[in-house]
């Protein structure tokens, strides 16, 4: 097909916010939920978005993640938002593992004034951002670089985050399903964040908006294995009630 430029603005919207309503998109578009249902339903068909319970979401596989480039613009606003919540609630002084993604850099950017923290992360991207605190002492989990996004993984990462106990574990994730199960796509990955959340006090998942009913195909944790949860919007059904039973505190990040 060859979207009409009401189609291509609603692609540009879904694009910059990762997902977003049938209603949202309506009120943005100035048109009918009808009209916005239709188009959906057409790019859709197209492979261009895929459809959950209310609304749209930027297509995604269950087995590779979208390039670290287009991550980083995907709802950008949303995780800056999200990263300076994250960071009004860090203490001075304390110890932190931020693990790989594009929302834990935006973290380490929102963490560049405060001071006395011991910061260990297997994120080139985030040692790059926070070196730059002279006031922050940064640790470099060691292993293996994977090229497209900085991230450091493998069995050399986990044996040397087991050497380790910190006070808060900051993470981000690539997809929370509906029965509570956080997942990503490689499964070295994976591994290292699974020590991660085993080597630390408390563990605060990151995660905007885009997340929630986004499949990958390996399983990182569960709900419950998570202290709080930072995001930039009120999670769909059924999160609210999985999150009150697995007692996690949410916090939405609105400004």
């Amino acid at each position: 097909m060859n979207p009409n430029p009401r189609q291509l603005t609603l692609l540009s919207v879904v694009q910059a916010q990762g997902s977003v309503t049938v209603e949202q998109l309506a009120d943005t578009l100035g048109v009918t939920l009808q009209t916005v249902r239709r188009d959906v339903q057409r790019l859709a068909d197209e492979g261009l978005l895929a459809r959950f319970h209310g609304g749209v979401r930027v297509p995604s596989s269950t087995v590779e993640n979208i390039a670290h480039q287009q991550r980083e613009s995907l709802n950008a606003e949303g995780k800056s938002r999200i990263a300076r919540a994250v960071a009004a609630a860090v203490p001075n002084d304390c110890s932190l593992i931020l693990n790989i993604g594009t929302t834990t850099e935006a973290i380490a950017r929102a963490l560049l004034h405060h001071s006395g923290l011991r910061v260990i992360t297997n994120n080139l991207n985030v040692a790059s951002i926070l070196s730059t605190n002279p006031r922050c002492e940064v640790i470099v989990v060691g292993g293996v670089v994977r090229g497209r996004d900085q991230g450091i993984v493998g069995e050399a990462a986990v044996d040397f985050i087991r050497q380790f106990k910190v006070d808060l574990a900051l993470i981000g994730i690539s997809g929370i399903e509906s029965d509570g199960t956080l997942r990503d796509y490689d499964y070295r990955e994976v591994k290292v964040a699974q020590t991660i959340i085993s080597h630390a006090r408390e563990v605060w998942l990151a995660a905007d908006i885009s997340k929630f009913n986004r499949p990958a195909m390996v399983e990182v944790a569960m709900l419950s294995q998570i202290d709080r949860l930072f995001t930039d919007a009120a999670p769909p059904d059924p999160f609210l009630t999985l999150l009150a039973d697995a007692q996690v505190r949410l916090d939405v990040a609105l400004t």
